[in-house]
């Protein structure tokens, strides 16, 4: 697998100096973000000064080599940690001044997370799978929105199947439908295609950037794979625990 610098080119500028003109509320801002990890006497500094802005509909890429910080960060985003100094603010709250259950609620309602393991229940349908947060939410569509969002990711005749039945592909698809269930605001990805074979990994990386052009999603996805990244509209490398623009390739 391809891999990416562990230091930081000195062409690169920082992730907050894209000239972009913001016309709406950026969906993610990180504002001079610390994690810091303590065993004993010894202190690891994961992240220092992280600054990222992500407008709504964007496509970013995170990229950096194995131990710089990719799934520290990822957890941030996602309120599943907080930092020791910093915001992270989604859709205009600031996730690390909320409790506990609050970023439980907030991230149930406002964001939706994909892993490179699928987490579906196992002895659920597709369609259960996709249901299940729905009826967390008291949906009364529940069932109407799972079948849409199943036949949009293309499973429209898997959706009476289990995660068992289901192919890698397969089951990735569903773990996205499952994670878009609530309309969330912002969609993680940490390492989605990791366990998939090349040809499987690019059919759902092209379902994503599908469903981020035709749905304006806006999507950050956490990759040390060029091909993954190389589809996103911006490329961000952390390093060093800061993070730093880069030129996107497209492919």
């Amino acid at each position: 697998m391809e891999t990416f610098p562990a230091t930081m080119p000195a062409s690169l500028a920082p992730a907050t100096a894209q000239a972009t003109v913001a016309l709406a509320q950026p969906v993610l801002q990180l504002q001079n973000l610390y994690k810091i990890y303590k065993e004993g006497d010894i202190e690891t500094v994961a992240l220092r000064e992280a600054r990222l802005t992500v407008q709504p509909g964007e496509f970013v890429a995170i990229t950096g080599r194995s131990g710089a910080g990719k799934s520290t960060l990822l957890s941030l985003i996602g309120g599943l940690a907080t930092p020791n100094a910093g915001r992270v603010v989604i859709d205009g709250t600031d996730i690390a001044r909320l409790s506990e259950g609050e970023r439980a609620a907030f991230r149930r309602e406002q964001i939706g997370i994909v892993y490179q393991a699928d987490n579906l229940i196992s002895f659920l349908t597709a369609q259960e799978n996709v249901m299940a947060p729905l009826q967390l939410a008291r949906r009364k569509d529940a069932r109407r929105r799972a079948q849409e969002l199943l036949a949009e990711v293309g499973l429209a005749q898997r959706m009476q199947h289990r995660p068992a039945m289901l192919s890698g592909g397969e089951r990735q698809r569903v773990a996205i439908a499952v994670a878009l269930a609530n309309e969330p605001a912002l969609l993680l990805a940490d390492e989605l295609t990791g366990e998939l074979d090349s040809a499987t990994a690019d059919k759902v990386m092209a379902l994503l950037a599908t469903l981020n052009a035709s749905h304006k999603l806006t999507l950050v996805v956490v990759t040390h794979n060029k091909l993954v990244a190389a589809r996103a509209h911006r490329q961000v490398l952390i390093a060093d625990g800061q993070l730093f623009e880069q030129a996107a390739a497209h492919g």
